[in-house]
């Protein structure tokens, strides 16, 4: 197979010898989508408790993102992300860009290929978050490209098409959405599909370590892989459109699966705690719990905790786990739920109410939920599993043109947020 970057190699000398690199100058990077443990929670700690009326300082403004739902990738003093048309390009298609973490302003931008116009008007756009490691940003594009470009230049070298090369399949109409893990020299990614569901690369030069098939698999869904490790032994687990499974990292191996009926779309990212999967999903199907267990010659088995539970339904927003409690919005309504990890019990389901509305994405820190609702409010929330406060609020600038799903971010005590080609960055440090 011929290598997923002609300038992967030419790339990785001149990083061991020390002549390019992105300066690390920051504590804290954001190098994929929910964060490096994708967890989406951010370790900052001494962050506002309450906002002024009318939200936290505003550190920078910039546009130039494009048109897309992908969230923000934060290395050293770089910002990554994938949007199509952005107000930096001079046309319609779609671009990898890049931005000065401390100011906002543009440094380069890569043309990744055509824009994503399937659909209706509020579902076309880039969606896959970009990852980096050791000076390469990877991205898949809605049409199933997996690419690797110099993240201090923009480089573009060769891609792999997980359509041709594998027989991958989406399992909607909406795209590739999938962030990439890099465990490694290791890059996963999901083409989905009954040939090669999940394949492992090296991350160097494209070549294949193994792949993986779930049979009769429909197709990719939108999560990204996450490792868990059970009795020291890693594994990665991912959700499709039939559900979820588990793979041996090391051999590719199927450990076991959880199918679930065919649904719209399956779009949350898997949360891992030990040895346990929560899985969930939206359109009514709802969240379960799922224990991992090792058995004889190398066998994992899973059993159900407890089975799919509908009124813990996620469309897109995200859930995150919080001293066994899990937080996130009732499928795509301005509903928070929280509920006991262990029974899927609710222990409380509030409306918003301070004017957020449909679907909310999420992120955590320092014990609080940043609620950023569809049409631009953004709540500070307590994570409290006693009671739902939300203590302060704000309405991102210039927001309600098209729905706000692209995931927050925090990193070093500040919030970075993306609505289409604006991107913004606040300061919410006490």
């Amino acid at each position: 197979m011929r290598s997923l970057l002609s300038n992967f190699r030419y790339s990785c000398l001149i990083m061991s010898l020390g002549l390019v690199l992105v300066q690390y100058s920051w504590a804290t990077d954001w190098p994929t989508f929910r964060g490096s443990d994708r967890t989406g929670i951010a370790p900052d700690t001494d962050l506002l408790e309450v906002w002024p009326e009318d939200g936290p300082k505003l550190v920078w403004r910039s546009k130039g993102a494009g048109r897309g739902y992908a969230s923000l990738a934060i290395v050293g003093n770089r910002i990554f992300t994938l949007g199509d048309g952005p107000s930096t390009a001079s046309d319609a298609d779609e671009y990898l860009s890049c931005f000065d973490r401390t100011t906002g302003k543009p440094i380069w931008h890569t043309k990744t290929g055509e824009a994503w116009n399937n659909g209706k008007d509020d579902w076309q756009g880039s969606r896959s978050t970009p990852t980096i490691a050791d000076g390469i940003v990877y991205v898949i594009t809605p049409h199933g490209t997996l690419i690797g470009c110099d993240a201090e230049t923009g480089a573009f070298g060769k891609a792999i098409d997980l359509k041709a090369t594998f027989g991958g399949d989406k399992g909607d109409n909406w795209g590739y959405s999938e962030s990439v893990l890099i465990d490694g020299d290791t890059l996963v990614c999901t083409p989905g599909g009954s040939q090669t569901t999940m394949v492992a690369l090296n991350k160097k030069n494209g070549e294949i370590i193994w792949k993986c098939t779930v049979p009769d698999d429909r197709g990719a869904g939108h999560a990204s892989i996450v490792i868990s490790k059970v009795a020291d032994r890693k594994i990665y687990v991912q959700t499709t459109a039939s559900g979820a499974f588990a793979v041996d990292a090391e051999t590719g191996s199927l450990l076991w699966t959880f199918p679930i009926e065919k649904t719209t779309a399956v779009i949350p990212t898997p949360i891992i705690k030990d040895d346990l999967v929560y899985f969930v999903a939206g359109y009514k199907r709802g969240g379960a719990l799922i224990q991992q267990t090792p058995g004889p010659g190398g066998s994992m088995t899973s059993k159900v905790i407890f089975p799919l539970k509908k009124e813990l339904a996620n469309k897109h927003g995200g859930v995150v786990l919080i001293d066994d409690h899990l937080y996130g919005c009732a499928d795509d309504q301005p509903i928070i739920i929280c509920a006991e990890l262990m029974t899927g019990d609710v222990v409380w389901k509030n409306r918003s109410t301070v004017g957020g509305q449909k679907s909310a994405a999420i992120v955590a820190a320092d014990g609080h939920l940043y609620i950023q609702y569809q049409n631009g409010v953004l709540a500070l929330v307590k994570a409290d599993p006693t009671a739902f406060e939300e203590v302060s609020y704000f309405q991102i600038p210039d927001s309600g043109d098209r729905p706000c799903w692209a995931h927050p971010v925090i990193v070093d005590g500040l919030l970075y947020i993306r609505d289409g080609d604006n991107m913004f960055c606040y300061d919410i440090q006490k």
